[in-house]
């Protein structure tokens, strides 16, 4: 692949420069945020548990992911200061490491879905609850991203779009879009829909049943944790809408000339918003942070006899 080292000058928009920044903003946010709610599950003994693992994996995800956006972005917003076309095999790699981070975030969900899922339907199987079946899956979702995103470089798939500032796949009807397609976005998250929907009914028979409260009541705890994934993975879709919009338009016809700048802004507001809501949703990390808040140091002052 023949690079574009020379400093061509093009012509940008007047919305441009306020994208890119409020893009560079909810990056920065988002992975800076990230960075803090890994540190304090690693350094908090209460958050040692196999469910905050899978919650760490997915901060981890969407650290790389955050990371990933934010170069992106500075990417974009530095050609764009400067009004030209540039780009290098440090644009490529940003290119590849938003496809292989994206299926990292999706997957890390997944787990925690299918975590939820077996400790409810099958608590005798404790192996599958285990923190080293877990580990395993977690670095099988991790080599499987990494190995699916090698070929997108050494088959030129990613290439320099000079109107968006980005490093992305052309967007058109062909088997590595619906590949991609399938793998990062159909498989995990209509996954995730069905051990919900299945939950649904698990948890409406066994309330049918005579059983100990405590098990029906540990059911509808985990049923709500599995409902909380959904409504991430919700907004995902949601804020996602436009760039899935743009595929299906390629499709049949030609996207619009600045299709990822548009899409792109979405997906880097949609990075905030899913921090925001997976801390919410994260009890023991939201308790951790609300002690260290409180927790203030005693100052003991010597009285004089």
């Amino acid at each position: 692949m023949l690079l574009n080292n020379n400093l061509t000058a093009t012509q940008i928009e007047p919305w441009f420069i306020p994208m890119d920044i409020l893009r560079l903003v909810c990056d920065g946010f988002a992975t800076i945020l990230a960075l803090i709610f890994l540190f304090i599950i690693i350094f908090e003994k209460t958050c040692h548990t196999i469910p905050m693992l899978l919650v760490a994996n997915s901060f981890l995800a969407e650290f790389l992911f955050g990371s990933d956006m934010l170069f992106m972005s500075a990417f974009a917003l530095h050609n764009d200061l400067k009004q030209i076309q540039f780009y290098d095999t440090w644009c490529l790699f940003q290119g590849y490491m938003s496809y292989m981070s994206v299926g990292i975030q999706n997957y890390s969900y997944l787990l925690q879905a299918i975590y939820r899922y077996i400790s409810t339907v099958y608590p005798t199987r404790l192996y599958y609850q285990s923190f080293r079946f877990q580990m395993f899956l977690i670095c099988l979702t991790w080599i499987c991203s990494i190995i699916y995103s090698i070929p997108l470089i050494l088959t030129n798939q990613i290439q320099y779009h000079v109107n968006n500032q980005i490093c992305q796949m052309p967007l058109n009807f062909s088997f590595i879009t619906l590949f991609n397609i399938t793998y990062l976005y159909l498989l995990p998250m209509t996954t995730i829909i069905l051990l919900y929907w299945k939950m649904v009914r698990y948890v409406h028979e066994i309330s049918q049943r005579a059983l100990p409260v405590n098990t029906l009541s540990r059911a509808q705890r985990e049923l709500k944790m599995i409902r909380r994934i959904v409504i991430l993975v919700s907004i995902l879709v949601a804020l996602g809408l436009p760039y899935t919009i743009f595929i299906f338009m390629s499709f049949f016809t030609t996207p619009p000339k600045y299709h990822f700048r548009i899409a792109f802004i979405f997906n880097d507001v949609s990075l905030a918003s899913v921090m925001i809501v997976l801390f919410q949703f994260t009890e023991p990390l939201k308790t951790s942070i609300m002690k260290m808040i409180r927790t203030r140091p005693i100052i003991i002052v010597p009285t004089m006899t």
